[in-house]
């Protein structure tokens, strides 16, 4: 058995190895250290995910500090760079304005399963799902579920599966304290496809996302979304999902209140959203990668 160096020692090995080896072209899906490491000796793509370095969230303070400074020296040695949204590749360019958009490309990405059971609604259930802290909003969504009418409130609950993050003791204290609100901690993939099946309401306002898969895992069900109308998540939702602004709680209220008391718009919505879903596969993904590849390489 072959054993492999792991975490700075493996990227140092791939790197030197791409650089003896001469390889054509180097994809690199989740991590900037290798194509920072290589710079421009060797033809690398990276994929951009999102650029929350960047922002003022209280992540690990070292991981936010490498980002920032690997990502900036990959903008300027990288072949091409792939993003998983226009949204992201926005957010890059003008992060980076002198980095050329001819050397930006939009690769999207897929649903976690491709023949997800549909939805069927247990009409007693509002459903949000993510770790817990500022960006993913559940504080607002708490307060805007509180503000709810009574009679709703007495039929409806607000289930919050994920675990905890950072910066989010007022979510879980006010997940605590709010009657009809659960907090479920991490689940398991079954426990989560049985709340997605069985839900009447998806919430998912989150402040920033670079793609917003679970967005998509909802909409792919046909489950009426309630999403943010900024960031990437107004570009995966198209017209499939009502967006409002999430720093608005007000807002986030009255959206609640539209989708659990208009069943046209929840019969609208529950249609168009396996529609807006079939726009992005994994199969569309690979191809862009592979056709991105082959060009950084006759180009290297």
């Amino acid at each position: 058995m072959i054993r492999l160096p792991r975490g700075l020692r493996w990227h140092l090995a791939a790197a030197r190895f791409l650089t003896a080896e001469h390889v054509d072209v180097y994809l690199s899906p989740s991590s900037y250290i290798v194509p920072a490491l290589v710079g421009s000796n060797v033809s690398c793509v990276p994929v951009v995910h999102d650029l929350i370095a960047f922002l003022n969230e209280p992540h690990d303070r070292k991981a936010t500090r490498i980002e920032r400074f690997l990502l900036r020296r990959v903008v300027r040695t990288a072949a091409h760079i792939l993003c998983v949204s226009e949204s992201t590749a926005t957010a890059l360019h003008t992060r980076f304005p002198s980095l050329p958009s001819q050397k930006l490309s939009v690769c999207y990405a897929g649903p976690t399963g491709s023949r997800a059971a549909l939805n069927e609604a247990d009409g007693r259930t509002i459903l949000g799902i993510g770790t817990l802290c500022p960006r993913k909003n559940q504080k607002r969504l708490i307060e805007a579920y509180a503000a709810l009418p009574g009679e709703l409130r007495t039929q409806y609950r607000l289930i919050l599966a994920g675990p905890r993050g950072w910066d989010d003791d007022e979510i879980v204290t006010a997940a605590r304290s709010t009657s009809g609100v659960e907090w479920r901690g991490y689940v398991s993939n079954d426990e989560l496809h049985e709340l997605l099946r069985a839900c009447t309401v998806f919430a998912y306002p989150s402040l920033q996302e670079g793609f917003g898969l679970p967005l998509l895992n909802a909409l792919q069900r046909g489950i009426p979304t309630l999403t943010s109308s900024g960031s990437s998540l107004a570009e995966v939702a198209g017209d499939a999902a009502l967006l409002v602004h999430p720093e608005d709680t007000a807002a986030l209220t009255q959206g609640l209140f539209r989708l659990l008391t208009d069943e046209p718009l929840r019969t609208r919505l529950r249609a168009a959203g396996p529609k807006q879903a079939a726009r992005f596969s994994w199969e569309i993904t690979a191809q862009i990668v592979a056709d991105t590849l082959e060009q950084a390489a006759r180009t290297a």
